[in-house]
C-alpha cells in the first residue's frame, strides 16, 4: 500500500513539473521576438495546429510591458463573437505577411469565454491560420486595477482593442481600426 501511494505522489509531482516547465515554455513562446508567417496568408498553406497558451492577468502585463529591444510589439484583444474584431482581422494578416522578417511580434489575446477556448478560438485560429499567435485569457478574471495599470484608455468595456509597444511609444485604438489605420499606426513606430 505505500509503494502504490509513495509511486502516486511521484507520478503527480512529475505530471505537476511538467506542467510547470510547459507554462514557462509558452511564456518564453510569448514573448519571443520573431514573428511565424505561413507563407500563404489566404488559406492555401497547411493548417497550423492550435496550441492553448493561457496566460493570466499578471503574465498579460508581462506581455504588454516594455521590452528592452528594438522590436515593435502588436497586441489585439479580440473575441470570436465580435464582429468589428473578426472584420479586421484580415487588415492583421495582411500588415503581418508585410513585415515577415522585420522585428514585430503579433499576438491576438482571446478575451472568448473558457467554454469556447477549445472549440470557437480553436477552429477561428486554424482556418484563419492564427494559431500560433493567439493566447486566451479569461476576461471574467480581469480587475479594473489591470486596465488602470497598463493602458490609458481601455477600460475593459469593449473591443476590439490593439495596443502597440516599441519601448517607452505607446499606442491604444479601442475599437475597429481600417487597413489604412493600421499602416499608419505601424509606421508611426518606425
Amino acid at each position: 500500500m505505500k509503494k502504490v501511494l509513495f509511486s502516486i505522489l511521484i507520478a503527480s509531482i512529475f505530471v505537476a513539473c511538467n506542467k510547470e516547465t510547459k507554462t514557462t515554455e509558452d511564456m518564453d513562446m510569448i514573448t519571443a521576438d520573431s514573428v511565424t508567417v505561413p507563407e500563404s496568408m489566404d488559406g492555401e498553406a497547411a493548417v497550423i495546429p492550435f496550441k492553448k497558451i493561457e496566460i493570466d492577468a499578471a503574465q498579460a502585463s508581462q506581455l504588454l510591458g516594455k521590452q528592452n529591444n528594438d522590436t515593435l510589439y502588436v497586441n489585439n484583444f479580440f473575441a470570436t463573437w465580435c464582429g468589428p474584431c473578426i472584420k479586421e482581422m484580415p487588415y492583421f494578416k495582411r500588415k503581418m505577411a508585410e513585415v515577415k522578417g522585420q522585428p514585430v511580434k503579433f499576438t491576438f489575446i482571446s478575451l472568448d469565454s473558457k467554454d469556447d477556448w477549445d472549440t470557437k478560438v480553436k477552429a477561428f485560429g486554424e482556418e484563419q491560420g492564427l494559431s500560433e499567435h493567439i493566447v486566451l485569457l479569461d476576461g471574467a478574471s480581469l480587475t479594473p486595477e489591470f486596465f488602470s495599470a497598463n493602458f490609458k484608455q481601455w477600460d475593459g468595456g469593449a473591443i476590439p482593442f490593439t495596443f502597440i509597444r516599441k519601448g517607452d511609444k505607446t499606442d491604444e485604438t479601442l475599437g475597429s481600426m481600417s487597413e489604412e489605420m493600421l499602416g499608419e499606426k505601424l509606421n508611426s513606430f518606425k
